[in-house]
């Protein structure tokens, strides 16, 4: 046993390890009991509390191990474009999250502005924003190597870390399932035997954040050992929500509000929109059962407690306009308060047999089930404005008679979800085997994933035309599953003293299914759906015919109506359309690379290589929702499928250990051939019959019916150039950072249903109009307003990027050590739709912008306790990460965290 520091006394050693061993027998019982025995074996020594040991600090740039090729290599030996970040890289940058990771690498970018309380991920352009339980993600995530079907909770994982691995390009071999764009594969910190020592952190920072973070190693013996860590962040909202009570006082009302009132309440900015409120514990026990086989067990609960997120008005848009802001740009204006509880249990378990000195076994199975609720206010608050006032408008429409065919026009739009109850349970096993011959070692392997999720969702439009009539939907999923089979291998051959090819290929085969799926009710206006949403609580009589006839008011609605009671309140709203359907796909995958080393410190390489995300599908729609599509028929089911999305990459790339292994550098050519991309967000269902007098004009598109679905689009060209170095100039400085070239365009693609903002743009005279509404010959074009997205480019990626840190460490006679850090990122004008719309009031995009970061941290002698302020985007750059129309002219975002300052403190111990 190697002896190290003490830091505590016998006695609280012995009290530390009883009450451990005590508290986790019951969560590890089936290694529990080799650990007490060997506990006792270890109690006949001198208790002592140990520390890993301190290694020296040199001047040169220590060398990073990487797992990308499932065997641990260098990573400048590595023929991969991957970026590798260690616990110690993340603290010394002060990185507590994935989405400060975007500021660290070329041509990936984190997004966490979504109410799925996932992490959007983009890797080269490639990227997906279906977060439901029909969707897939697009860079695959990993922990400890195994696929994780869910991105929800990434940031939470994000805390005793070994190593974070970030995989750009597609990965259709060894990372294979939904990595068209890349990988990220979070490698938690293994517990280390024959070692006691803990550490915490406290960061206290602007908003009230609070952010704890506690690790404790318990190293038994030399065969068995345990770690906890734990992690809390807290932070109210940037934002000051205010209530919503939109009303009028014309045609006879008396100013009661409109929109809905049934959880209308009052919020600090604790629990506003946009906070922080999440917690993540994880248990890990390490058992070397015999020279040979080594178990690692993990035990880890995620929960999340978030109000959710929301975007806000775009004032710098609206502003000379009519649409311009009446209240600070950061101020909402909401009748639903968000609510979000979602837990996730995960168990893990990692075995590795090293059978003879070239043959290896490894099996890793994990278990995941994620439990979510969630309330929203999907309108946040944005309300059509009235031409005259710039404000909410304060009159609606009515018929003459009943047919004379006008729609109406309501004076708010209302519109709230509720994820009554939601269980996602995965089931993930691989098993790799791995073995070396002389000059060719390989990995084989057998993946294999199920997920059965089901869930409880209904959604209301509470204010619809015409006239207020309220439509809901509840879809009743109570068991979608997801199965995924795959066999892989790839080998690595050096048929040269420095030359290396390397083969590998995939076969994958997916199954997708829904059984026993129900929807009840749907967005049509029908006087029975109108039955079925009041549940015989309110009767509006029908507008224009019955004496006193008027909408109903926010007051009117109770809990008891709507969707809100979920399963209780179903039988009233009689048969259901039932969701029954499956579909499968297989594709097989494959790797080709050749890699020279030059010399011991530069190799170069070549690879080709692709990747494959399964097609898929929603709930049974009627394309024409409820009205009579222009080919007569009413109702027109559809599952609205679509097809598998491919990837093919051509990569070139240079990896040097330089200048006296003070500089370490690597390049990265690439080509990518993105086919079938599926993009997920409002698009065209079908067109209906004109109403009679035809489309009114508030209403110009009132004949297409457009919904959330999943399409696929044509191909996409990405092509670019990635740099990244770290060097270390003289003693004590640090510079690292990274530059980027990309030009991702879309080409085949000339049925694009162009109806963004038509009527927004028509006023302000944008140079692009929203074209006819075709009824040519062309099939692919009736009824849309068709665009031919030719060369325009994919959304949220900046042709050009750059960022860079510097840091340098300085010496005190005392021993202290003061390091002050110096980081800034720079990217290009990004997009965030297909038609790359730059009109200055309606346009989704963010111009060229630059953010930079300050700290100083400073060290005690011996590194066991640091202090480190900080000030994050220093100079309070307002950069948008999202953008869209949420009514006419009325333009929502989201935005980057303006400038905040904080503290840290770490203890080593």
């Amino acid at each position: 046993m190697q002896q190290l520091t003490t830091r505590r006394t016998p006695l609280s050693v012995a009290v530390a390890r009883a009450c451990l061993v005590a508290g986790v027998t019951g969560m590890v019982g089936m290694i529990a009991a080799p650990a007490m025995a060997q506990q006792a074996e270890a109690a006949t020594a001198p208790a002592t509390v140990t520390a890993p040991p301190k290694k020296e600090a040199k001047e040169e740039i220590q060398e990073v191990k990487v797992m990308a090729t499932r065997y641990s290599t260098s990573l400048l030996k590595t023929p991969l474009a991957v970026s590798a970040f260690t616990q110690d890289a993340l603290d010394a940058k002060g990185i507590t999250n994935l989405q400060q990771l975007s500021n660290e690498m070329p041509n990936v970018q984190f997004n966490d502005n979504n109410n799925s309380s996932a992490v959007q991920v983009t890797i080269r352009g490639i990227s997906s924003d279906n977060f439901t339980e029909i969707g897939d993600t697009s860079v695959g995530l990993h922990v400890a190597g195994l696929f994780s079907p869910r991105p929800q909770g990434a940031q939470a994982l994000m805390f005793d870390v070994e190593q974070v691995e970030i995989l750009r390009g597609p990965q259709g071999t060894l990372f294979g399932r939904n990595s068209t764009g890349g990988s990220i594969n979070i490698i938690p910190s293994k517990p280390e035997f024959n070692a006691y020592y803990g550490k915490t952190a406290l960061e206290l920072g602007s908003a009230n954040l609070r952010n704890l973070s506690m690790v404790q190693n318990l190293g038994i013996s030399d065969r068995f050992a345990l770690r906890a860590a734990y992690s809390k962040l807290t932070r109210d909202s940037f934002l000051t929500q205010l209530q919503d009570f939109t009303g009028y006082k014309k045609n006879g009302f008396d100013g009661t509000p409109l929109v809905d009132q049934r959880y209308n309440t009052k919020v600090d900015p604790a629990h506003a929109y946009n906070n922080r409120d999440q917690w993540a514990g994880r248990l890990m026990a390490r058992w070397q059962v015999h020279k040979d086989v080594e178990i690692q067990q993990t035990l880890e609960r995620y929960q999340n407690s978030n109000a959710g997120f929301t975007s806000q008005r775009d004032c710098a848009q609206a502003a000379g306009t009519r649409y311009a802001c009446k209240l600070p740009e950061d101020t909402i204006v909401i009748n639903v308060p968000g609510m979000t509880d979602m837990t996730i249990d995960t168990y893990r378990t990692n075995v590795k047999w090293k059978v003879s000195d070239n043959t290896t076994i490894d099996y890793g199975y994990v278990r995941s089930i994620q439990r979510r609720q969630n309330l929203h206010d999907d309108d946040g608050g944005f309300h059509p404005v009235d031409v005259a006032t710039g404000t909410p408008i304060i009159t609606y429409q009515l018929p003459v008679t009943k047919t004379s065919g006008d729609p109406g026009i309501y004076p708010v739009i209302d519109n709230m979800s509720y994820i009554q109850a939601s269980k996602f349970v995965s089931n993930v096993h691989e098993l790799q085997l791995k073995q070396q011959f002389g000059n060719v070692k390989y990995v084989g392997g057998l993946f294999w994933m199920h997920e059965t999720n089901s869930i409880g969702a209904g959604y209301e439009r509470n204010t619809n035309g015409p006239y207020a009539a309220p439509a809901a939907v509840f879809y009743q999923q109570d068991k979608r599953e997801i199965d995924s089979k795959a066999l892989f291998g790839q080998a690595d051959w050096t048929f040269k003293p420095t030359w290396t090819a390397t083969l590998g290929m995939r076969y994958t085969k997916d199954v997708k299914s829904d059984t026993g799926g129900k929807t009840y009710g749907d967005y049509s206006t029908a006087a029975s759906n109108q039955n079925f949403f009041y549940l015989g609580q309110y009767n509006p009589g029908i507008a224009g015919v019955t004496p006193g006839w008027r909408p109903h008011n926010g007051y009117d609605l109770t809990p008891a109506m709507g969707i809100l009671n979920g399963p209780a309140s179903l039988a009233a709203w009689g048969a259901a359309a039932n969701n029954d359907h499956k579909e499968s796909w297989s594709k097989m995958t494959y790797r080709l690379g050749l890699l020279k080393q030059i010399d011991p410190n530069n190799m170069v390489y070549s690879a080709f290589s692709t990747g494959y995300k399964s097609g898929g599908f929603r709930d049974k729609t009627d394309l024409c929702g409820g009205r009579i599509c222009t080919d007569g028929t009413s109702p027109n089911y559809s599952f609205l499928p679509y097809g598998p999305e491919n990837v093919s990459n051509l990569e070139l790339g240079y990896k040097g250990n330089l200048l006296d292994n003070k500089l370490k550098f690597s390049s990265t050519l690439f080509y990518q051939r993105y086919t079938d991309m599926q993009y997920t967000g409002t698009n065209y269902y079908a067109n209906v019959a004109l109403p009679v007098g035809g489309c009114p004009a508030t209403n110009i598109s009132c004949n297409i019916i457009t919904g959330q679905r999943t399409i696929n689009i044509g191909r996409v060209n990405i092509k670019g150039l990635e740099l990244e170095w770290d060097y270390r100039p003289w003693k004590g400085a640090r510079w690292n950072g990274f530059a980027s070239y990309i030009d991702a365009s879309i080409h085949d693609f000339d049925n694009w249903n162009d109806q963004y903002a038509c009527a927004a743009r028509l006023e302000f005279n944008s140079t692009s109009k929203c074209p006819d509404t075709y009824r040519g010959p062309v099939a692919r074009w009736v009824g849309i307003r068709p665009v031919n997205l030719e060369g325009k480019t994919l959304p949220r990626t900046p042709r050009l990027s750059f960022g860079s840190t510097f840091s340098h460490d300085f010496m005190l006679a005392n021993g202290y050590k003061v390091t002050p850090r110096f980081s800034v990122k720079w990217q290009d004008k990004i997009y965030f739709d297909m038609l790359n719309f730059e009109d200055p009031h309606v346009g989704t995009f963010q111009k060229a912008y630059a953010k930079a970061d300050l700290a100083l941290r400073i060290a005690l002698p011996g590194d066991d306790i640091a202090f480190e302020a900080y000030v994050r985007n220093l100079t309070d750059t307002r950069a948008k990460t999202g953008g869209f129309q949420a009514t006419t002219g009325v333009m929502a975002a989201s935005y980057i965290d303006p400038r905040v300052f904080g503290m840290r403190v770490t203890l080593n111990y």
